[in-house]
Protein backbone atom coordinates (compact mmCIF):
# COMPACT_ATOMS: atom_id res chain seq x y z
CA UNK A 1 0.00 0.00 0.00
CA UNK A 2 1.74 3.57 -1.10
CA UNK A 3 1.93 6.48 1.12
CA UNK A 4 0.66 9.63 -0.24
CA UNK A 5 2.46 12.33 1.40
CA UNK A 6 1.96 16.28 0.46
CA UNK A 7 5.28 18.46 0.22
CA UNK A 8 6.35 19.36 2.69
CA UNK A 9 5.90 15.98 4.39
CA UNK A 10 5.19 17.77 7.93
CA UNK A 11 2.85 20.69 6.80
CA UNK A 12 0.40 21.94 8.50
CA UNK A 13 1.73 19.27 11.48
CA UNK A 14 1.61 20.79 14.98
CA UNK A 15 4.77 20.66 17.15
CA UNK A 16 6.05 21.40 20.54
CA UNK A 17 9.76 21.36 20.99
CA UNK A 18 10.78 21.49 24.78
CA UNK A 19 14.11 22.01 25.98
CA UNK A 20 15.83 24.83 24.00
CA UNK A 21 18.63 27.29 25.88
CA UNK A 22 20.45 28.78 22.95
CA UNK A 23 21.29 27.55 19.48
CA UNK A 24 23.61 24.66 20.24
CA UNK A 25 20.63 22.60 21.94
CA UNK A 26 19.62 19.42 20.56
CA UNK A 27 16.31 20.36 21.05
CA UNK A 28 17.20 23.45 18.29
CA UNK A 29 18.24 21.54 15.77
CA UNK A 30 15.23 19.25 16.31
CA UNK A 31 12.98 22.82 15.94
CA UNK A 32 14.87 24.06 12.94
CA UNK A 33 14.36 20.63 10.82
CA UNK A 34 10.52 20.03 11.71
CA UNK A 35 10.34 24.00 10.78
CA UNK A 36 12.10 23.18 7.46
CA UNK A 37 9.54 19.97 6.52
CA UNK A 38 6.86 22.25 7.60
CA UNK A 39 5.40 21.86 10.90
CA UNK A 40 3.93 24.63 13.01
CA UNK A 41 5.97 25.31 16.19
CA UNK A 42 5.16 25.71 20.00
CA UNK A 43 8.57 25.82 21.55
CA UNK A 44 8.88 26.91 25.73
CA UNK A 45 11.94 28.08 27.36
CA UNK A 46 13.02 27.72 30.74
CA UNK A 47 12.65 31.38 32.69
CA UNK A 48 12.93 34.55 32.35
CA UNK A 49 16.65 34.07 32.28
CA UNK A 50 16.80 31.96 29.78
CA UNK A 51 14.20 33.90 27.50
CA UNK A 52 16.69 36.25 25.66
CA UNK A 53 18.31 33.11 24.42
CA UNK A 54 15.62 31.42 23.67
CA UNK A 55 12.77 34.03 21.92
CA UNK A 56 15.08 35.18 19.07
CA UNK A 57 15.69 31.41 17.66
CA UNK A 58 11.77 31.14 18.18
CA UNK A 59 11.39 34.53 16.42
CA UNK A 60 13.50 33.24 13.30
CA UNK A 61 11.55 29.97 12.77
CA UNK A 62 7.94 32.19 13.29
CA UNK A 63 6.73 29.67 16.13
CA UNK A 64 2.99 29.73 16.80
CA UNK A 65 3.33 29.40 20.22
CA UNK A 66 5.95 30.70 22.54
CA UNK A 67 5.56 30.24 26.32
CA UNK A 68 7.96 29.20 29.68
CA UNK A 69 8.00 26.08 30.72
CA UNK A 70 10.43 24.48 33.80
CA UNK A 71 8.20 21.61 34.66
CA UNK A 72 9.43 21.53 38.41
CA UNK A 73 7.32 24.60 38.95
CA UNK A 74 3.43 23.06 39.96
CA UNK A 75 0.96 24.53 37.09
CA UNK A 76 2.94 25.22 34.17
CA UNK A 77 2.69 22.24 31.97
CA UNK A 78 -1.03 22.17 32.27
CA UNK A 79 -0.79 25.71 31.33
CA UNK A 80 1.08 25.09 28.11
CA UNK A 81 -0.88 22.44 27.07
CA UNK A 82 -4.04 24.43 27.86
CA UNK A 83 -2.37 27.00 25.89
CA UNK A 84 -2.16 24.21 22.97
CA UNK A 85 -5.47 22.97 22.98
CA UNK A 86 -6.95 26.26 22.99
CA UNK A 87 -4.99 27.73 20.04
CA UNK A 88 -4.74 24.71 17.85
CA UNK A 89 -7.38 21.90 19.19
CA UNK A 90 -4.75 19.45 18.67
CA UNK A 91 -1.20 18.21 18.68
CA UNK A 92 0.63 16.04 16.60
CA UNK A 93 4.37 16.18 17.45
CA UNK A 94 6.02 16.28 20.99
CA UNK A 95 9.70 16.43 21.27
CA UNK A 96 11.35 16.16 25.27
CA UNK A 97 14.97 17.00 24.90
CA UNK A 98 15.57 18.29 29.06
CA UNK A 99 17.70 16.38 31.80
CA UNK A 100 18.89 17.83 34.76
CA UNK A 101 20.35 16.67 38.35
CA UNK A 102 22.12 18.56 41.01
CA UNK A 103 25.57 19.34 39.87
CA UNK A 104 26.69 17.89 43.31
CA UNK A 105 24.67 14.42 42.84
CA UNK A 106 25.45 14.56 39.19
CA UNK A 107 29.56 15.07 39.60
CA UNK A 108 29.98 13.06 43.21
CA UNK A 109 29.40 9.30 41.69
CA UNK A 110 26.15 7.13 41.85
CA UNK A 111 27.67 6.16 44.91
CA UNK A 112 27.27 9.88 46.66
CA UNK A 113 23.89 10.67 44.88
CA UNK A 114 21.07 11.78 47.42
CA UNK A 115 18.27 10.16 47.63
CA UNK A 116 17.26 13.85 46.90
CA UNK A 117 19.41 14.68 43.96
CA UNK A 118 18.18 11.15 42.49
CA UNK A 119 14.51 11.91 42.45
CA UNK A 120 14.66 15.60 41.49
CA UNK A 121 16.79 14.26 38.17
CA UNK A 122 14.58 11.67 37.95
CA UNK A 123 11.22 14.10 37.83
CA UNK A 124 13.02 16.41 35.70
CA UNK A 125 14.61 14.14 33.20
CA UNK A 126 12.16 11.02 33.28
CA UNK A 127 8.63 11.51 34.74
CA UNK A 128 8.12 15.29 33.05
CA UNK A 129 7.49 12.95 29.54
CA UNK A 130 5.19 11.02 30.79
CA UNK A 131 3.48 13.60 32.60
CA UNK A 132 3.50 15.36 28.79
CA UNK A 133 2.58 12.25 27.08
CA UNK A 134 -0.40 12.22 29.60
CA UNK A 135 -1.12 15.48 28.35
CA UNK A 136 -0.25 15.53 24.84
CA UNK A 137 -2.12 12.11 24.24
CA UNK A 138 -6.11 14.17 24.39
CA UNK A 139 -4.74 16.68 21.91
CA UNK A 140 -3.55 13.36 20.13
CA UNK A 141 -6.62 11.83 18.80
CA UNK A 142 -6.22 11.38 15.31
CA UNK A 143 -2.11 9.79 15.98
CA UNK A 144 1.18 11.56 16.51
CA UNK A 145 4.54 11.14 17.12
CA UNK A 146 6.02 11.73 21.14
CA UNK A 147 10.30 11.90 21.02
CA UNK A 148 12.52 12.06 24.58
CA UNK A 149 16.06 12.16 24.10
CA UNK A 150 18.50 9.77 26.12
CA UNK A 151 22.18 8.75 25.46
CA UNK A 152 24.29 5.76 25.38
CA UNK A 153 25.06 5.98 29.15
CA UNK A 154 21.58 4.80 29.56
CA UNK A 155 22.72 1.07 28.27
CA UNK A 156 26.58 1.02 29.10
CA UNK A 157 28.60 2.74 31.63
CA UNK A 158 29.86 5.78 30.72
CA UNK A 159 32.64 6.96 33.23
CA UNK A 160 31.26 10.60 34.71
CA UNK A 161 27.81 10.15 33.51
CA UNK A 162 27.20 8.52 36.68
CA UNK A 163 23.10 9.56 37.89
CA UNK A 164 21.91 10.08 34.43
CA UNK A 165 22.91 6.62 33.29
CA UNK A 166 19.67 5.42 35.79
CA UNK A 167 17.38 7.87 34.78
CA UNK A 168 17.93 8.01 31.24
CA UNK A 169 17.64 3.98 31.54
CA UNK A 170 14.37 4.92 33.06
CA UNK A 171 13.41 7.08 30.50
CA UNK A 172 14.11 4.21 27.80
CA UNK A 173 11.77 2.23 29.51
CA UNK A 174 8.92 5.01 29.43
CA UNK A 175 8.96 5.36 26.16
CA UNK A 176 8.47 2.23 25.78
CA UNK A 177 5.57 1.47 28.31
CA UNK A 178 4.23 4.60 26.66
CA UNK A 179 4.23 3.15 23.13
CA UNK A 180 2.52 0.28 24.01
CA UNK A 181 -0.47 1.99 26.35
CA UNK A 182 -0.61 4.93 23.57
CA UNK A 183 -0.11 2.44 20.19
CA UNK A 184 -3.81 1.78 19.84
CA UNK A 185 -4.93 5.70 19.34
CA UNK A 186 -1.99 5.70 16.40
CA UNK A 187 0.77 7.44 19.07
CA UNK A 188 4.19 6.28 18.10
CA UNK A 189 6.78 6.59 21.23
CA UNK A 190 10.61 7.01 20.62
CA UNK A 191 13.72 7.37 22.98
CA UNK A 192 16.18 9.08 20.72
CA UNK A 193 19.99 8.77 21.56
CA UNK A 194 22.29 11.01 20.32
CA UNK A 195 25.90 10.90 20.23
CA UNK A 196 27.92 13.15 22.61
CA UNK A 197 27.51 17.12 21.51
CA UNK A 198 28.75 20.16 22.44
CA UNK A 199 25.61 21.44 24.20
CA UNK A 200 24.91 23.19 27.56
CA UNK A 201 23.61 20.14 29.59
CA UNK A 202 26.90 18.40 28.30
CA UNK A 203 29.23 20.27 29.73
CA UNK A 204 28.17 19.90 33.16
CA UNK A 205 29.75 16.09 32.52
CA UNK A 206 33.59 15.55 34.25
CA UNK A 207 35.83 15.13 31.13
CA UNK A 208 33.37 15.85 28.54
CA UNK A 209 36.05 16.94 26.34
CA UNK A 210 37.57 12.93 26.30
CA UNK A 211 34.53 11.76 25.75
CA UNK A 212 33.98 13.85 22.55
CA UNK A 213 37.04 13.05 21.24
CA UNK A 214 36.32 9.10 21.99
CA UNK A 215 33.37 9.45 20.02
CA UNK A 216 34.69 10.91 17.05
CA UNK A 217 37.78 8.09 17.31
CA UNK A 218 35.44 4.86 17.45
CA UNK A 219 32.68 6.01 15.36
CA UNK A 220 32.81 3.68 11.68
CA UNK A 221 31.59 7.11 10.08
CA UNK A 222 34.82 8.78 12.11
CA UNK A 223 33.31 11.70 12.69
CA UNK A 224 30.75 13.44 15.35
CA UNK A 225 27.36 13.84 14.49
CA UNK A 226 25.95 17.65 14.97
CA UNK A 227 22.27 18.98 16.10
CA UNK A 228 20.98 18.99 12.63
CA UNK A 229 21.74 15.40 12.27
CA UNK A 230 19.86 14.69 15.58
CA UNK A 231 17.05 16.83 14.45
CA UNK A 232 16.26 14.99 10.75
CA UNK A 233 16.54 11.58 12.71
CA UNK A 234 13.40 13.35 14.88
CA UNK A 235 11.84 15.06 11.82
CA UNK A 236 11.72 12.26 9.95
CA UNK A 237 10.07 9.75 13.15
CA UNK A 238 7.18 12.43 12.94
CA UNK A 239 6.85 12.01 9.28
CA UNK A 240 4.45 8.97 7.53
CA UNK A 241 7.50 7.36 6.35
CA UNK A 242 7.97 6.10 10.21
CA UNK A 243 4.32 5.31 10.64
CA UNK A 244 5.54 1.79 12.15
CA UNK A 245 7.92 2.61 14.04
CA UNK A 246 7.37 2.69 17.93
CA UNK A 247 9.11 2.01 21.35
CA UNK A 248 12.81 1.80 19.60
CA UNK A 249 15.59 3.86 20.79
CA UNK A 250 16.75 5.29 17.99
CA UNK A 251 20.73 5.82 18.36
CA UNK A 252 21.62 8.91 15.95
CA UNK A 253 25.58 8.59 16.74
CA UNK A 254 27.67 7.88 13.52
CA UNK A 255 27.69 4.29 14.66
CA UNK A 256 29.48 4.67 17.85
CA UNK A 257 26.80 2.18 20.02
CA UNK A 258 27.97 -0.92 17.76
CA UNK A 259 31.67 -1.02 19.08
CA UNK A 260 32.86 -3.07 21.74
Amino acid sequence: MSVRIPQPVLAGAKALVVGIANDQSIAWGCAKALHELGADLAVTYLNDKARPYVQPLAESLDCKLFAPLDVSVPGQLEALFEQIGSTWGRLDILVHSIAWAPMDDLRGGLLNCSAEGFAKAMDVSCHSFVRMAKLAAPLMAQGGTMIAMSYQGANRVVPNYNVMGPVKAALEASCRYLAYELGPQGVRVHAMSPGPLKTRAASGLKDFEQLLNEAAERAPLGELVDIMDVGFACAYLATPYARRISGDTIYVDGGVHIMA
